[in-house]
């Protein structure tokens, strides 16, 4: 067998190996190829796994992200997509083949960090990678949606907000698609654990809604200036008249209750879902009833894995001082390394050291931790992750913290 990159010649080869995978049919792409999700495949950093007799039997593929980081800083980041073996080739070497090779060839572009969202859970922490950022759908009855947060456009104890004098238009997807590129792109930049959505995936409409084309209607929130601030991407079905909200994008807490209390109150719905929620938003804390909202589907989004530790370590940004020894391994790769990890004034440096261990973890876990998702001390509850003094565990827990607990909206 034989793993080796693709081109753009591959691209049809490659999709109906994928879909083949899974059992599945390719929808049709629009005139200008456009409109379905691997439209947006980059074939320079796809792979497939060939047979002896050239037939094609796996796939694995890359986009080239950003992903912020806490301290809102932006770091490029391979995000693994379209993983597949053929049925009649599975538990024979072909995954972990695969894997290897492109953690190998993502090394040689340099890049120090790879994303993905699992399919399966049980897949992607033997290769290294470890849950880092969750999601959760939230669900309101119409009849119990009513906010605590008053309407008010100020009072002397309590000033209006940028979305007290704001106004909210609707537009169908197709009349606002710059709107809710550029409105995302600056949302992404200030939220840990968010993914960056290229340009040519709006152009070629390659995702989920909004970026899909699938009918949508938005409801576009503006500044007092006129100028986008966000959005909430939504549509409503029958028979049970559900409106769903795609996602919600906004640029502070208080756009967010705007576009929130509209949905909400839109006429002829007896619920509204919010599918990708962040688990520690505060709009439950702004209804009148507390129990109104029903949280559901809490799940693992992002994986994160570490292709170089130091690297990816002095990457981020840290919120106080003081110093860590991280015992490291890499089971799948073979590796292990013992670091130094030192925080001064916001700023990291990570270094080999012989010093006795404060935490012994895996790369996997390391992952988890990183974008401060996943406190290090519930990992040494769950033995994953082995302290090695009383004190090892509230340290880390309050190095790697985040300003704000990483949330991840993009599908890929």
């Amino acid at each position: 067998m034989e793993i080796r990159p693709t081109t753009d010649q591959d691209h049809d080869v490659f999709v109906d190996t994928l879909f083949a995978a899974f059992g599945r049919f390719p929808e049709t792409p629009d005139e200008d190829g456009g409109g379905v999700w691997w439209a947006a495949l980059e074939m320079d950093r796809c792979l497939l796994a060939v047979t002896a007799e050239g037939r094609p039997v796996g796939t694995a593929g890359a986009y080239a992200f950003e992903l912020t980081l806490p301290g809102e800083i932006l770091a490029p980041a391979a995000g693994v997509t379209a993983v597949g073996v053929l049925p009649s080739h599975r538990r024979q070497g072909v995954l972990s083949a695969m894997m290897r090779h492109q953690l190998t060839e993502l090394r040689a572009r340099g890049e120090f960090l790879s994303v993905l969202l699992a399919s399966e859970a049980l897949i992607y922490r033997r290769f290294g990678y470890g849950p880092a950022a969750y999601t959760q759908r939230l669900t309101v009855p119409r009849h119990r949606a009513a906010l605590a947060v008053p309407r008010a456009h100020g009072t002397a104890d309590a000033p209006p907000t940028a979305s007290d004098t704001g106004t909210i238009e609707v537009l169908r997807r197709a009349e606002c698609r710059e709107i809710l590129e550029e409105v995302y792109d600056r949302y992404r930049r200030a939220q840990p654990g968010a993914l960056s959505r290229p340009h040519r995936w709006w152009a070629l409409s390659a995702g989920q809604p909004p970026i899909a084309p699938a009918p949508r209607y938005v409801a576009v929130h503006r500044d007092s200036d006129g100028v986008p601030d966000g959005y909430a991407s939504y549509a409503t079905g029958e028979p049970d008249y559900t409106l769903t909200v795609d996602e919600t994008i906004a640029t502070d807490d208080g756009v967010f209750t705007a576009l929130a209390r509209f949905v909400l109150e839109h006429d002829l719905v007896a619920q509204v879902v919010f599918k990708h929620f962040p688990p520690d938003h505060p709009l439950r804390w702004q209804f009148a009833d507390f129990r109104a909202g029903e949280v559901s589907n809490h799940t693992d989004w992002l994986w994160v894995r570490l292709l170089d530790v130091p690297r990816a370590l002095t990457a981020r940004g840290w919120f106080m001082d003081g110093e860590l020894v991280l015992d490291v391994t890499d089971p799948f790769l073979g590796e292990h390394g013992r670091y130094l990890l030192t925080v001064r004034d916001s700023k990291a440096d990570c270094v080999p050291t012989d010093r006795e261990p404060d935490l012994s973890l895996d790369v996997s876990d390391l992952g988890s931790i990183y974008l401060g998702g996943t406190a290090p001390s519930t990992l040494v509850r769950a033995g994953h992750i082995r302290a090695h003094h009383p004190g090892a565990a509230p340290l880390a827990d309050a190095l790697f913290r985040a300003e704000r607990s990483p949330h991840c909206l993009h599908w890929f």
